[in-house]
């Protein structure tokens, strides 16, 4: 049996953050933390993606969380960045858990499309919403982490820390849990679902279940996006952001926890230089790379290091 390395490695990855962090200029720290924002989504698609599923609708919790923050800063002015990504995460949830016994039902292009819907449908009443900011959104009040408000030179970092802890934790916690029967479930359902019910395991709870935490994770991500930005908008539910989600899984593959968050760096890397250079086609750079992507490395950018293992 192989020895688990994926603890190590986030540990290791944690400390160059920390130790580098210090060395990267704030643009580079701010995509870092969107990259963290955007990982813990994706990384739940992960697990949609293991049982055969891909979800079309993930900006629906993402915005979720993301309004949920927004609440916060407006109602109470609270701006502690855990305190909104764990208000985020639980809202997600809940939603989750009741759409969760409908989506769970359907299987293939059903599953997607229907995600599909309902994130549009939330994306509609936000858009009515005047309470909500309506197509302006609203802003969110200065991040605070545990309360207190760091330097101004050092605020980038902090954030950039605080999000590579939570993602990183969040890796270590889908990872164990991929581990565990329930987890282990998901190959076998992509695979062949009639035998795992044949078996004596519930399919419809096992998907229940990997949705209610891909929605979590997608909540707390949501959260962190908008306490990075400092503002929200309806646009977050809208289906060109899932669509991306969808882009970065794609792009990481599903071969380990962390390749969710290189996805994510990578896709805000070419991003950010497909826009400065050319800000009205940055468009067709990020499908050149998709393609790319698709033709040269079909199980995504983490089969690159599954090779050199391998080799």
């Amino acid at each position: 049996m192989k020895p688990d390395r994926t603890p190590a490695l986030l540990g290791a990855i944690l400390a160059a953050v920390v130790a580098g962090g210090l060395l990267l200029p704030q643009w580079t720290l701010f995509i870092l933390t969107l990259a963290c924002a955007q990982g813990l989504v994706v990384l739940g698609l992960v697990l949609l993606q293991r049982a055969g599923l891909v979800s079309f609708g993930q900006a629906l919790f993402y915005c979720i969380g993301a309004y949920t923050a927004g609440g916060l800063s407006r109602a109470f002015g609270t701006g502690d960045l855990f305190v909104q990504m764990a208000a985020g995460a639980a809202a997600a949830a809940l939603v989750a858990f009741v759409l969760g016994f409908l989506l769970a039902r359907y299987r293939g292009i059903f599953f997607g499309l229907l995600s599909l819907a309902l994130s549009m449908i939330f994306y509609g009443l936000i858009v009515k919403s005047e309470a909500l900011g309506s197509t302006d959104g609203m802003n969110l009040v200065k991040t605070t982490l545990f309360g207190v408000r760091p330097d101004a030179a050092w605020v980038r970092y902090a954030m950039a820390v605080a999000a590579a802890c939570v993602a990183l934790g969040a890796a270590w916690l889908t990872h164990r849990y991929l581990r565990t029967p329930l987890g282990r479930l998901s190959p076998a359902i992509k695979d062949n679902e009639i035998r795992v019910e044949y078996m004596g395991a519930s399919v419809r709870y096992a998907i229940h279940v990997n949705y209610v935490i891909a929605a979590t994770l997608a909540g707390a991500g949501g959260a962190l996006a908008a306490t990075t930005v400092g503002h929200i908008d309806p646009e977050m539910a809208y289906w060109t952001t899932s669509g991306e989600f969808v882009f970065i899984a794609i792009l990481s593959g599903t071969g380990s926890v962390i390749a969710p968050f290189l996805g994510a760096l990578v896709f805000g890397a070419i991003h950010t230089v497909a826009y400065d250079v050319s800000p009205n086609t940055w468009q067709m750079s990020m499908g050149l790379a998709l393609l790319a992507a698709i033709v040269f490395l079909p199980d995504g950018l983490w089969s690159l290091f599954a090779k050199r293992k391998t080799a």
